[in-house]
C-alpha cells in the first residue's frame, strides 16, 4: 500500500509524460503481480464500486474524529474533497505495518456484500492503520473519487518499459474481460493468455485531428474519404459461435446491443468489424440522443429494441477467416470488408461510403454539410495504411466541423479532483428564459491553469450560498461555451442538453445581460 500511495503522490505532483512514465515503469518494476495488476486497473478507469455509503463515511468519520457532525460538514465544505476531509480529521497512529495492495483491494470489493455494522468495524481498523499518505489514496478508493492525471497510453507505455515489451504488444495484451482480484500482470503479458480469450478486442486506432494544409498530403487520390458518423465507435466480434461487442472505451456491451447477437450464425469465425454503433430507424441514421435510451438501460426490452434499433456503420476489417489482418494495406482491408458485409446480406451492418472528390478544394464543401447529415466531420485515411494502435500522428486524419457555441453566465462552482481538489474548477452555466437565468450546463475544461486561479480566487470572493462543497456566486462572469450537438432534455430545468461542453474561453467583454437565450438554444435545437 505504501508503494502504490508513493506512486500516486508521484503522479499528482508533476505534469511531464516523461516522468509519469517512469515513476510508473519503477513501480512495475518493484511491485510483485498480483498487486501491479491492480494498479493497471485503477490507472486505466477499473475501479470498483464505492463500497461505502457517503452519508455513512461522513457520519463514521465524524465519530471517529470526536466532533460534532455539523463540523465535519463546514469541514468538507472548505476543503471541497471528502477523501481529503476524512484523511486531516482523523487521528492517526504512528505505525509501520504495510498491507499488500492487492489484498485492500480485494477486501475492498469483498466488503460490499457485508451488513452495516461489518462495514463499520472494517473500516475503522484499516482508518487505525495508514499513515496520512496511504490513508488519503485509501480514502479516494473507498469513496469512488480515485482519479490521476495519466492516460490509458502512458500506463501501456510504462509497463512496455517495465517488462522490455512493444507498448503495442502491450496495449492489445490488456484489453479484453479480465479481472484484477482473478488474475496478475504477468499472466496478462504471457504468450499464452490472449489465445484463449475468444472475446478479446484489438486496441483502436485512433485519428489526429487534421493540423496540417492540404498541400501537405500529397495526390487527393492516395487518401479514403469517410464522414465521420456520431455514435458508439466499437468492434463486432465473432469468433467460436459467439459475438463479443466491445466500446471504444473498452466497455463490453454485447448485453446492451443484443440485436448483434444473430451475427453469430451470419458472419464467419474469426471475423472482427470496427465500425460506429448507430440508431437506425426507417431507412435513416437517428440522432445521439435516440443512442444515449440505449446506452442507459441496464436491460434491453422489446419496445426498446423497436424504438430504438442499432446498425454497424463499418469502417474496417481487422480480423478475417480468424487472421490478423491489420498489417495489410487499407484499400486490402477495406476490399475484403466490402466482401464480408456484402455475403452477410443483412441491415444490421452497412459499409461506411467512400466519398470521392476529385481535388482538395472540394472536401471543404463536404465537411461543411455533415451536421446536415448528423455527422462530425470527415475521416482521411492514407489508403496504404495499416491499423494501428492508439493515436498516431501521419496516416489517420479527422476534420470535425466547428462546433456550435453559446455565451452563458457562471452561477455554480465545486472543487476540482486531483491537483485541483482545492481549486473550484467544476462549473454549471445559465442562460436567460425572458428574465430568469436558468442552469443548462456544466463544464470542467478549457480554462489554463492561470485563468483558474483567477477564476476560483473570483468564486471564494463572490461566494453567496454553499450548499455541501458546491457553491453559488453572482451571475458576473461570462464565458464562451462550445459543444458538439444539443438535445431536448426533460431532466434538465432548462429543458435542453448539450454533448461534449467545454470552455472555449473567458468572455470579459461582455457581461450577463449580453449573453444567450433559451430561445435562442431551442432555435438551434429545432434547426438540427
Amino acid at each position: 500500500m505504501k508503494a502504490f500511495s508513493r506512486l500516486y503522490s508521484e503522479l499528482d505532483q508533476t505534469t511531464r509524460t516523461n516522468e509519469k512514465v517512469n515513476a510508473m515503469a519503477n513501480y512495475f518494476m518493484r511491485t510483485n503481480a498480483q498487486d501491479s495488476i491492480w494498479a493497471v486497473a485503477l490507472l486505466t478507469g477499473r475501479r470498483p464500486k464505492r463500497p461505502i455509503r457517503t452519508s455513512d463515511l461522513k457520519l463514521w468519520a465524524a465519530e471517529l474524529a470526536r466532533i460534532p457532525y455539523w463540523l465535519f460538514e463546514d469541514s468538507y465544505d472548505v476543503v471541497g474533497d471528502l477523501a481529503e476531509t476524512i484523511s486531516l480529521l482523523i487521528p492517526l497512529r504512528k505505525t509501520e505495518q504495510d498491507k499488500p495492495f492487492s489484498e485492500v483491494m480485494n477486501e475492498i470489493i469483498d466488503i460490499q456484500t457485508k451488513s452495516e455494522n461489518e462495514k463499520k468495524e472494517w473500516l475503522f481498523s484499516y482508518w487505525s492503520e495508514f499513515l496520512q499518505d496511504e490513508l488519503f489514496v485509501f480514502n479516494k478508493l473507498i469513496t469512488g473519487s480515485f482519479r490521476v492525471g495519466v492516460s490509458q497510453q502512458l500506463v501501456y507505455k510504462a509497463i512496455a518499459k517495465a517488462y522490455d515489451l512493444d507498448d503495442k504488444v502491450v496495449t492489445h495484451k490488456l484489453m479484453g474481460n479480465w479481472l484484477p482480484q482473478n488474475t496478475n500482470l504477468k499472466e496478462l503479458l504471457s504468450d499464452e493468455s490472449s489465445s484463449f480469450d475468444d472475446s478479446k478486442p484489438y486496441p483502436f486506432y485512433l485519428a489526429y485531428q487534421l493540423d496540417l494544409p492540404f498541400t501537405d498530403l500529397g495526390n487527393i487520390s492516395e487518401w479514403q474519404l469517410e464522414r465521420k458518423y456520431d455514435g458508439i465507435r466499437g468492434q463486432i466480434i465473432v469468433r467460436n459461435q459467439q459475438v463479443h461487442t466491445w466500446s471504444r472505451g473498452e466497455e463490453l456491451m454485447t448485453d446492451k446491443f443484443i440485436e448483434f447477437d444473430i451475427l453469430k450464425t451470419i458472419l464467419p469465425h474469426g471475423t472482427v468489424v470496427d465500425g460506429e454503433v448507430l440508431p437506425f430507424k426507417d431507412g435513416k441514421i437517428q440522432s445521439f440522443n435516440e443512442m444515449q435510451k440505449r446506452i442507459g438501460r441496464k436491460n434491453v426490452s422489446k419496445k426498446t429494441l423497436t424504438d430504438v434499433p442499432l446498425c454497424m456503420m463499418c469502417y474496417d476489417l481487422l480480423e478475417h477467416n480468424g487472421e490478423d489482418i491489420r498489417t495489410k494495406p487499407l484499400h486490402e482491408r477495406r476490399a475484403l470488408l466490402e466482401e464480408v458485409i456484402t455475403k452477410a446480406k443483412t441491415d444490421l451492418l452497412k459499409l461506411s461510403p467512400v466519398l470521392s472528390p476529385d481535388s482538395w478544394d472540394k472536401v471543404d464543401t463536404l465537411r461543411t454539410e455533415s451536421k446536415q447529415l448528423g455527422c462530425e466531420g470527415l475521416m482521411l485515411k492514407h489508403k496504404d495504411s495499416v491499423y494501428e494502435t492508439g493515436r498516431r500522428r501521419g496516416k489517420w486524419w479527422k476534420w470535425k466541423v466547428d462546433p456550435y457555441t453559446v455565451d452563458a453566465v457562471l452561477i455554480y462552482a465545486q472543487s476540482g479532483h486531483g491537483r485541483r481538489a482545492n481549486l473550484y474548477t467544476d462549473y454549471t452555466f445559465a442562460i436567460w428564459d425572458k428574465k430568469e437565468l436558468v442552469p443548462f450546463t456544466k463544464a470542467y475544461s478549457g480554462l489554463t491553469d492561470k485563468e483558474l486561479i483567477e477564476v476560483d480566487t473570483w468564486i471564494k470572493k463572490n461566494t453567496i450560498e454553499k450548499f455541501g462543497p458546491v457553491r453559488s456566486v453572482r451571475a458576473e462572469l461570462v464565458f464562451e461555451i462550445a459543444f458538439e450537438g444539443i438535445n431536448a432534455s426533460p431532466r434538465h430545468k432548462s429543458g435542453i442538453a448539450l454533448r461534449f461542453p467545454r470552455i472555449l474561453r473567458w468572455r470579459k467583454d461582455k457581461n450577463k445581460e449580453e449573453i444567450n437565450t433559451k430561445e435562442d438554444l431551442m432555435q438551434l435545437l429545432n434547426s438540427v
